[in-house]
């Protein structure tokens, strides 16, 4: 093919043949993790961010660059997970604003809305980094557009593009010492370039089945109906989407209001999501009539596409599988929390300590964009409060929080242990907002978190020789303590952390550490550090063996 015209129907296909490639590559780009512990962030989130999009039938559609371009773009923000999740769902929006009301681009075309993609992508970040897949996506983009010629194809563009982003991974090292330090390159680079290496395939007619590249593995298993009794309550009402194609003979199409129709869902439901695009409407709503709202639908046209989940139902299985834990909806209050947490025992501490929905995750399991802003339509409350508790978890929740009117306030915590002394101190009664952010941030920054895990692979960082399998401590990035055996590490990490120099420790233990470990760990620094108050909490937390606290 020698393509000099990009429509919607190709754009698609390169999405998903995008995606297909990433999708079996991601292990790769897992493994190039700076930091060795076992947390197989990148490559998983860019994975599933990508494919919300190829997931996606509203991408489908054969007549307009610009609608697929867009569905795409909505796709990605919704389904964004971790900082290069939300950095490629950037560079996606920055394409769709360049194929505004484009029916078709020309490579020159095409060409400017990747400079806009560029653009999107650095400005998504509040201190760009060099070495980073920001650079990969400039260095292809420029690259690109200097070896353009008017005799240039599609197929030469994206094979000028995936080159130099080839040779821009090379260098991430050289950019970034940490890089150079690991001997890797930078992963999401790695996963960008696997990205549009995949979609020149379509350039080549290869085809991807939609359902490889379903999103959630327990999107699609079966519900255990067990869990909605003949003496269940409906407690939660039914989620209920659908696409409404208006009908000329039911309505005047061109004086259709999309707020009148919204106006009416937020009279019969909640979480209401409505937008018309030509004569289709698209929308969600939460409520316990669906059958009123069909009724009143069907006056104005007839359904493309209708879903109705019972949520109740949802919301026993999701409790069975960890998908939420969502305190009982409660009247209107005046604060709300959102946390992220992973481990039966520190969600249910964060439960006791008044939060309205913890989103499992954490490291090696980020929620995405919708995860949050799912959350954040469960909590009746003037202004809800977001704690991350993790670095690459805040530019999530900052992009959801611009995806809804909800006031949502984000607190940036990197880490559990920070998360929960700000919510433990968290004034319900406040009336002064910013006073309350300013007391939050202060809580924050007085907190010490260190972390144990097992070395995935052998590296030398921060003077150490890591060999595989060492227990490390480590606190803030930097690993303070290699140990070959875990029962050392506790009592070193807490000295590296100035435990003296606090009031409160609380140690979490993680689901392979015993009880009876944990106590003598407890009972160690008990002896060493008698004027602190210990806390210890079954966390029951993968990935770190020990969270140690210090207030």
């Amino acid at each position: 093919m020698n393509t000099l015209k990009l429509n919607g129907a190709l754009f698609a296909d390169m999405i998903r043949c995008g995606a297909k490639n990433l999708a079996e590559k991601k292990e790769i780009v897992n493994e190039l993790n700076v930091f060795p512990v076992p947390d197989g962030d990148t490559g998983d989130n860019m994975s599933l961010t990508i494919n919300s999009a190829a997931s996606s039938e509203d991408i489908d559609d054969p007549v307009s660059l610009a609608k697929t371009s867009d569905a795409v773009m909505r796709a990605v923000l919704l389904g964004a997970r971790g900082n290069s999740g939300v950095i490629l769902s950037r560079i996606f929006a920055g394409l769709a604003k360049g194929l505004e009301g484009k029916v078709e681009a020309n490579l020159q075309e095409f060409d400017n809305a990747m400079k806009m993609a560029v653009s999107e992508a650095y400005s998504a970040v509040a201190k760009p980094v060099e070495g980073t897949i920001l650079t990969v996506i400039r260095d292809g983009v420029n690259s690109a557009h200097k070896e353009m010629t008017s005799e240039t194809t599609f197929e030469d563009y994206f094979e000028f593009l995936a080159r130099e982003m080839k040779r821009s991974v090379d260098r991430t090292p050289e950019l970034l010492p940490s890089l150079k330090e690991a001997g890797v390159v930078d992963s999401g680079g790695v996963g960008l370039l696997y990205i549009f290496e995949g979609m020149q395939f379509a350039f080549d007619g290869e085809k991807v089945d939609a359902d490889f590249l379903k999103t959630r593995k327990n999107e699609f298993e079966e519900l255990d109906i067990s869990l909605f009794t003949e003496d269940s309550e409906l407690e939660f009402g039914y989620c209920t989407e659908f696409l409404l194609r208006l009908q000329n003979k039911k309505t005047n199409i061109s004086e259709f209001s999309v707020d009148d129709f919204t106006n009416y869902l937020k009279s019969v439901g909640d979480s209401v999501v409505c937008f018309k695009d030509g004569s289709v409407v698209k929308a969600h709503v939460h409520t316990k009539n669906p059958g009123e709202v069909l009724n009143h639908c069907q006056q104005l046209g007839e359904f493309l596409k209708l879903k109705i989940e019972n949520m109740s139902l949802q919301h026993n299985n999701s409790v069975i599988r960890n998908t939420y834990s969502v305190q009982n909806i409660a009247p209107r209050k005046k604060y709300g929390i959102v946390t992220v947490a992973n481990g039966k025992g520190v969600v249910d501490t964060f439960k006791e300590l008044g939060c309205d929905v913890v989103i499992p995750g954490g490291q090696s399991m980020n929620p995405s964009t919708s995860d949050f802003v799912d959350a954040f339509n469960q909590i009746n409350a003037e202004t809800i409060f977001v704690f991350p508790n993790n670095k690459n978890i805040i530019m999530t929740a900052e992009q959801a929080s611009e995806a809804t009117e909800k006031d949502i306030r984000v607190i940036k915590t990197k880490t559990i242990g920070e998360g929960y002394s700000a919510i433990s101190m968290f004034d319900t009664n406040a009336e002064d907002i910013n006073t309350l952010i300013d007391e939050l941030n202060g809580i924050v920054s007085g907190v010490v978190t260190g972390q144990v895990s097992q070395a995935s692979r052998d590296t030398k960082m921060d003077g150490l020789d890591i060999k595989q399998g060492d227990f490390l401590g480590f606190s803030d990035g930097r690993i303070l303590v290699d140990k070959k055996e875990r029962k050392d590490i506790i009592p070193e990490l807490a000295e590296k952390l100035g435990a003296e120099n606090f009031d409160i420790c609380i140690l979490f233990y993680g689901e392979n550490v015993g009880e009876n470990e944990a106590k003598e760990m407890e009972k160690i620094l008990k002896e060493k550090y008698n004027r602190l108050e210990f806390y210890l909490l079954d966390g029951g937390q993968p990935i770190y063996d020990y969270i140690l606290i210090l207030e």
